[in-house]
């Protein structure tokens, strides 16, 4: 018996939220209140707020929904590059209809988009045949906008007649917002953070991939006689053990999907590397774990750094050298790293006797000289970064500039922001901490090696400012 055109729709429906679903654990609601607003053949709600924690799955689930469905035209920008009433209009108008700029149009739009007028003309003119979704990522930087801009992106369809819905993605909840003259009411969706059962699930679907990589890798390596002992032995419960183990670890430092998904298919490769060399059994686990313990502890210094590295454990330190080469990092960014460098590796207590020339004579007491003489595991750049203060960063930063007046300006701390967002610093402290206010804590996540080098371009010793080298 034939199906119904309804019954057809319907399983079409299903298959679309189950294949999507499989992908993304925990936010199958989430999927089916999309298209419950997208895919119910129905016209689009005109704006949709979609909220939660970073790296949550919020735009790929967008875009495999849209991608899934036909006669939907997906358009996503961030607000923190259109910046300015123009770049807003001229990227989404002219984005929808697929018109990019290149050298064939001269890095030029045919014209401008500068006024709300002229933004609202040029959606009129879209193909009425077609339906428009417009993502907007860092939605909450529309509050500091112009007072009319907000209200009228959420009542675009009234405002030009089209079938075009407005997604304002952020990670705060919608009632951060203040209330705009003529703000519209809109469906309010929240993403919530993957769980660790949830993340176990993602990693887990990785097999078939992590297994077609291992067979590659012999190929490479010239071991095509192994083929046959991979094909047995990564099973999915091989793998299985492996990503529950790895979670166990990495949880608690890292909630970053695409981060994770990384690091486990580089970690897995040293995991089973004696399987193949014939040195471990593959229903070893422990065995096989305790194995990659430097592999591991490598992978935590390098953790979101994307140095690009394929062997950990010996690359790091020559990719992070590379990685500083390459980067043209203004004159004043060199010494504030540095000084940062310091403040991580030097003991608060030493900071008079190192950056003042007047310090003082230091008694060399017996205690003094014993402490001194440390092993190379008890050295401080051995042991590892410590957290400093924004005050003792630039306390040293001008110490070490030896006499040039630099002014405390929001450049000065624009280039400390950048330094972080390069992974050459990290935050250490609580999310409510401010640079501008003087609370956030840091660290430097920068080599000795590397610290040499950005030295070494400026012409200054840092050995000479760490305590470990006299």
């Amino acid at each position: 018996m034939a199906k119904s055109c309804d019954e057809v729709v319907y399983s079409e429906r299903s298959q679309i939220i189950k294949d999507i679903s499989a992908r993304y654990p925990c936010h199958e609601k989430i999927i089916h209140k999309l298209y419950k607003y997208y895919g119910s053949g129905d016209p689009f709600p005109p704006a949709l707020y979609l909220y939660g924690h970073g790296v949550t799955g919020k735009s790929s689930i967008l875009e495999s929904l849209f991608a899934e469905l036909g006669g939907v035209r997906y358009l996503k920008l961030n607000v923190i590059e259109a910046y300015s009433n123009k770049l807003l209009f001229e990227n989404i108008a002219f984005g929808l209809q697929d018109i990019r700029l290149s050298t064939h149009n001269g890095y030029t739009y045919a014209h401008r988009l500068e006024y709300t007028k002229e933004f609202l003309t040029e959606l009129r003119r879209l193909d009425r045949s077609l339906a428009y979704v417009i993502v907007i990522e860092s939605a909450e930087r529309l509050r500091d906008a112009d007072q009319n801009l907000l209200p009228m992106l959420l009542q675009l369809p009234e405002a030009t007649g089209q079938n075009i819905s407005v997604v304002l993605m952020s990670s705060l909840p919608f009632e951060k917002y203040y209330i705009k003259t003529g703000m519209p009411s809109i469906p309010k969706l929240f993403v919530p953070a993957y769980s660790r059962d949830s993340m176990l699930k993602i990693l887990s679907n990785d097999f078939h991939k992590i297994k077609l990589d291992a067979q590659k890798l012999a190929h490479l390596a010239g071991l095509e006689h192994r083929l046959e002992l991979i094909d047995r032995t990564v099973t999915q419960e091989l793998y299985s053990n492996f990503v529950h183990l790895f979670l166990s670890t990495f949880w608690k430092v890292c909630r970053d999907v695409g981060e994770l998904r990384l690091v486990v298919s580089q970690c897995f490769r040293y995991y089973y590397e004696p399987v193949i060399e014939g040195t471990i059994e593959a229903n070893d686990a422990l065995k096989l774990w305790r194995n990659i313990s430097m592999v591991l502890k490598t992978t935590f210094t390098t953790l979101y750094m994307r140095l690009g590295s394929s062997n950990l454990d010996v690359d790091y330190c020559h990719s992070q050298m590379h990685l500083v080469q390459q980067l043209e990092l203004p004159y004043y960014a060199k010494y504030l790293l540095i000084a940062a460098y310091l403040a991580s590796h030097n003991p608060a207590k030493e900071d008079k006797r190192l950056f003042l020339k007047s310090h003082g004579k230091q008694r060399k007491r017996m205690q003094t000289v014993n402490a001194r003489a440390k092993v190379s595991e008890k050295m401080a750049v051995q042991l590892g970064p410590k957290a400093f203060g924004i005050d003792r960063l630039l306390a040293i930063f001008y110490a070490i500039l030896d006499g040039e007046k630099v002014a405390v300006t929001s450049n000065l701390l624009t280039q400390i922001a950048t330094l972080v967002h390069l992974k050459l610093l990290a935050y250490v402290s609580s999310a409510d901490a401010s640079l501008l206010d003087g609370t956030a804590r840091l660290q430097c996540t920068v080599g000795l090696d590397s610290i040499l080098q950005i030295g070494r371009m400026i012409g200054f010793n840092v050995r000479q400012y760490l305590c470990d080298f006299f």
